[in-house]
């Protein structure tokens, strides 16, 4: 389905597509959105974890799955060609702040590596049409001016911001360099059903109302940033891909989001209100390694690839809410159809 509910255009019927990371959140969904619309997907996959998202989302028949890690050249070149990729969706990052400021090594081999390895593999494939690749709105670090436009200055500076750049500077050079059909991607915070990372603030706010225990804040609930349901993440990623025959689109990266911030605590208060909880936060007061604010102004995307942002934040909290009620409740089926459908 397409941003507004709709299927999928021809596009992709036929075609066969690699997500990388496909067992992460995001990559689950954009993984069973592209099957949807009938391309030939197949996913690279380390970890055990991702398995059980696949099957949860009911996606695991309807894949082909390769097994092993990012960083390992001659397992991604096997892929490329054994499955004719003709696009790829480059997902595959340790994504967690706090573990990445905790230990920064396996963050950049990931991060870094991993993207280094799949352009050269991917600038060998002669069957290939583009490469999306995730980078993130950490990419510009702290900035007084917001929101963030293509044209701000790249500051990051922590670890997970900083190898998200690396990565997006090697995925532009081997699209400048190679004329490798390369687009990046910078979307604002990600959430919806399927995120089952508790420490994220949206997810574990639910889980703890849900639990009738009070969700815990990590920093002072004064950072911001912009946040956006997991379907429009998904369209904007279907929607730059498409374009990348442009000249106008390919090597370019665009920003995804709403062009607006929310404090954690307004977050945390929406998820308590679109509840119906009456439960207050704890605040913990750790702002460590983290930017202070940040938005997207998502202009240029509107502009030159007609893309704008559909599910509002109240509505996406309440979609997120009936999928953890389901998911929480052990009803593994109920929380499928909600996946299904989200």
């Amino acid at each position: 389905m397409d941003q507004n509910g709709n299927a999928g255009s021809s596009f992709w019927q036929g075609k066969s597509v690699m997500v990388t990371g496909v067992g992460g959140f995001v990559a689950t969904h954009l993984a069973a959105d592209l099957a949807d619309r009938g391309a030939s997907v197949v996913g690279v996959l380390r970890d055990s974890r991702g398995s059980r998202r696949l099957r949860l989302f009911g996606i695991s028949e309807r894949i082909d799955v390769v097994h092993g890690s990012i960083e390992d050249y001659a397992l991604i070149e096997r892929a490329f060609n054994e499955y004719e990729v003709e696009y790829c969706f480059h997902l595959a990052a340790q994504a967690i702040v706090g573990i990445a400021n905790r230990a920064p090594m396996s963050t950049f081999e990931s991060n870094i590596r991993g993207t280094w390895t799949l352009m050269e593999a991917a600038r060998h494939n002669p069957l290939l049409k583009g490469v999306v690749m995730a980078s993130s709105d950490k990419v510009y670090g702290d900035h007084n001016v917001l929101p963030y436009t293509e044209d701000s200055p790249l500051l990051a500076k922590y670890p997970y911001d900083a190898s998200k750049l690396c990565a997006e500077v090697l995925a532009r050079s081997y699209a400048a360099t190679f004329d490798l059909p390369v687009g990046v991607v910078r979307c604002a915070n990600i959430y919806g059903g399927g995120d089952l990372n508790w420490s994220r603030v949206i997810p574990g706010t639910i889980r703890s109302m849900l639990k009738d225990e009070a969700p815990v804040i990590r920093s002072d609930g004064t950072l911001e940033r912009d946040y956006m349901y997991v379907t429009d993440a998904v369209s904007a990623y279907v929607t730059l891909a498409e374009n990348l025959g442009r000249d106008e689109v390919r090597g370019e990266a665009f920003n995804f989001g709403w062009g607006r911030g929310y404090s954690v605590l307004e977050i945390v208060e929406t998820v308590l209100k679109q509840g119906g909880s009456s439960l207050r936060p704890r605040v913990l007061g750790q702002n460590k390694g983290e930017i202070n604010r940040q938005w997207l102004d998502s202009a240029k995307a509107n502009r030159i690839l007609e893309w704008s942002p559909a599910v509002a934040l109240d509505e996406g909290v309440r979609r997120s809410i009936r999928w953890y009620k389901a998911y929480l409740s052990g009803s593994q089926d109920a929380a499928k159809k909600l996946a299904a459908a989200v």
